[in-house]
C-alpha cells in the first residue's frame, strides 16, 4: 500500500495541522462500538450543519479495519477508488481491560511508518499519522500570547461554555469535583493573563 509520498503525482503542502484536517479516531469508534468488529459503518464530516465527506468502514475483526473511500492527489483533478487497510493493535490498561491502537501503514520515502497511533488523518491520498505527513498543532504556529489564549478557550470548552472570552466563563459541570473544577480556573485565569500581557508587550499596549 502506498502513502505520503509515495506515489509520483504527490507533492507535498505547505505544513498543514491536525486541526484543519479530516481524522479518525479509534478511541471514538470503540466507544460507539465499532470496535472490536465485526461491523460496517459510514464516517462523515461535516460544516455548519452540510457533510462535507464521508468513507465506509468495515472492521472485520479485532485486529483490522477496511477504509474505502474517493480520493486524490493534491493538485490533480481526478478522483479515484481506494481501499485501505489498516491493522488495528491492542494494549493491555493498568486497571485492566485492553486499548485500541491504528497502526499507520502509510510509506513516507520508501520506508514503511508502522507507527501505533490513535488518530490517522486525510491529509493527502490516505489516512495516515501526523508524523507522515508532517502536520503540526495549531498551537504550534502561534506567539506565546496565542497559545495562552488558545488554552484559556480549551479549558472553557472542556467546562462546557464558549471559546469567545466575551462570554462568561462556565460553571462546574455536573459530576465535575469542585476540587478540579477550582484548578482548571485557576489556569484558564493564569493563561488568560499571559495571553493578555503577551498581547500588550507585542502591540506596545501599557495598562
Amino acid at each position: 500500500m502506498g502513502g505520503p509520498g509515495s506515489g509520483s503525482g504527490y507533492r507535498w503542502r505547505a505544513r498543514s495541522t491536525v486541526e484543519g484536517c479530516r481524522s479518525i479516531d479509534i478511541r471514538r469508534w470503540r466507544k460507539l462500538g465499532y470496535i472490536p468488529g465485526p461491523s460496517r459503518f459510514s464516517w462523515q464530516w461535516s460544516y455548519e450543519g452540510e457533510r462535507t465527506a464521508d468513507i465506509n468502514v468495515r472492521t472485520i475483526d479485532r485486529d483490522e479495519t477496511i477504509l474505502s473511500f474517493r480520493s486524490r492527489n493534491y493538485g490533480e483533478d481526478e478522483w479515484e477508488s481506494v481501499e485501505q487497510r489498516i491493522p488495528i493493535d491492542w494494549t493491555a490498561c493498568n486497571l485492566g481491560g485492553e486499548r485500541p491502537w491504528f497502526r499507520c501503514s502509510a510509506y513516507r520515502n520508501g520506508i514503511y511508518c508502522g507507527r501505533r497511533v490513535a488518530k490517522l488523518y486525510g491529509a493527502g491520498k490516505l489516512f495516515a499519522c501526523r508524523h507522515c505527513y508532517d502536520l503540526a498543532y495549531q498551537s504550534q504556529h502561534e506567539p506565546p500570547y496565542g497559545r495562552a489564549l488558545l488554552k484559556t478557550q480549551k479549558i472553557s470548552e472542556r467546562l462546557g461554555g464558549s471559546s469567545s472570552l466575551a462570554e462568561p466563563f462556565p460553571g462546574k459541570p455536573k459530576g465535575m469535583h469542585w476540587r478540579t473544577y477550582g484548578r482548571l480556573c485557576v489556569q484558564a485565569s493564569e493563561a488568560e493573563h499571559s495571553s493578555w500581557m503577551g498581547a500588550a508587550e507585542r502591540f506596545g499596549i501599557s495598562f
